[in-house]
């Protein structure tokens, strides 16, 4: 029978900006989605050598079982030629106004056809046509909402997007074709969707893992996802015992993404959530230093190395691509202190399903 939790969930709010819903989230039910034998014969004459007649079958390769939720993952059930057509329910902003960029929180209607699941992308596919005369390709959003959904009716799917405007060498502004085509959506608005897709980025099995989560700005999106489905929601067949640790960079504190709704995982689950946020043009470390998410996780340095070496600790990373290189950094001397080659354990890691990146 499914369970039901009712959480007063706000999103990201700042002086200038905040939605309050209340939200009933119910569980969906539970989804129900030999030694081979050596032959060995011989005939024996009294005047002739003996001979051997051997055959053999090689055993069946052993499937590998991943250690991720993937049973009865939907992908690719929408394509560019034959999207499925939703509508806008919703579009705010959820960064301030002093903010260095717009980010934009909406919801889509689905009525369930898009079937996701937390840690998957959707694609949208801007109206218009390109310069080419040519219908927009799709872009790839991370999902930022459970496989419930902000509504918990299992009939929406929620982004989070950034308005994209920037100033080319020749001075000219030029806008994202794709961002700025969500960020100026309103309610009512049919929308092209494809997807779902993706696997590498998926919740461990696991309800007593350790969840490592490194995003910043708009790499929040499928953490956002992962952690309501840990602290927001109940399910039959799940529930998180394990420890979630999320780091979130941004350049402001107006530019804090979700900041209300993880504070209040963190006030409801001091033991189960860890919560750190780096500002970087705000807050500076001991040295002086800018304050980048690989910055703040130097802080904790020895204790991320000493959960990395346990199996059943998972390391996720969505954002910005230069903080991979980063954190390499801070493991290198760590691992070799131990006499282990970072570069080297971190492959092995990647193989075992336990570091996960999407950066761009």
């Amino acid at each position: 029978m499914a369970a039901a939790v009712s959480a007063a969930v706000s999103l990201p709010s700042t002086k200038f900006t905040s939605l309050q819903s209340k939200t009933s989230i119910l569980s969906p039910e539970r989804i129900n989605f030999n030694k081979v034998p050596l032959y060995y014969s011989r005939n024996v004459t009294k005047v002739g050598p003996i001979r051997a007649q051997v055959t053999t079958e090689a055993p069946a390769k052993a499937e590998k079982i991943s250690k991720k939720q993937e049973e009865g993952v939907i992908v690719n059930k929408y394509r560019p030629k034959e999207p499925y057509v939703g509508r806008c329910l919703l579009n705010t902003k959820i960064t301030g106004d002093d903010a260095p960029g717009e980010t934009w929180h909406m919801v889509f209607s689905t009525e369930g056809e898009v079937p996701y699941r937390e840690g998957q992308s959707i694609g949208i596919i801007p109206d218009g046509i390109d310069k080419n005369g040519k219908p927009h390709k799709l872009r790839l959003y991370s999902i930022a909402s459970s496989a419930l959904g902000d509504f918990g009716d299992s009939k929406t799917v929620s982004l989070c997007v950034k308005r994209l405007i920037y100033t080319n060498d020749q001075g000219e502004t030029v806008k994202g074709v794709c961002s700025n085509f969500l960020c100026d959506l309103k309610p009512g608005t049919e929308v092209k969707i494809t997807g779902p897709v993706g696997k590498e980025m998926l919740m461990p099995k696991d309800p007593n893992a350790t969840i490592i989560m490194l995003g910043t700005g708009t790499g929040i999106a499928p953490f956002r996802s992962f952690l309501w489905k840990m602290f927001f929601e109940k399910h039959d067949d799940y529930k998180f015992n394990g420890l979630g640790w999320l780091f979130l960079g941004v350049p402001t504190s107006s530019s804090l993404l979700y900041k209300e709704e993880f504070e209040k995982m963190k006030e409801k689950f001091p033991d189960n959530f860890r919560l750190d946020f780096a500002v970087s043009r705000e807050q500076n470390n001991a040295k002086g230093e800018k304050m980048y998410i690989q910055t703040r996780m130097a802080e904790y340095a020895e204790e991320l190395w000493e959960l990395l070496k346990k199996d059943n600790t998972y390391v996720y990373m969505c954002g910005l691509k230069g903080m991979e290189k980063g954190i390499d950094e801070i493991m290198l001397s760590l691992a070799a202190k131990d006499g282990i080659d970072w570069l080297d354990y971190k492959k092995q890691l990647k193989r075992a399903e336990q570091w996960n990146v999407e950066v761009y």
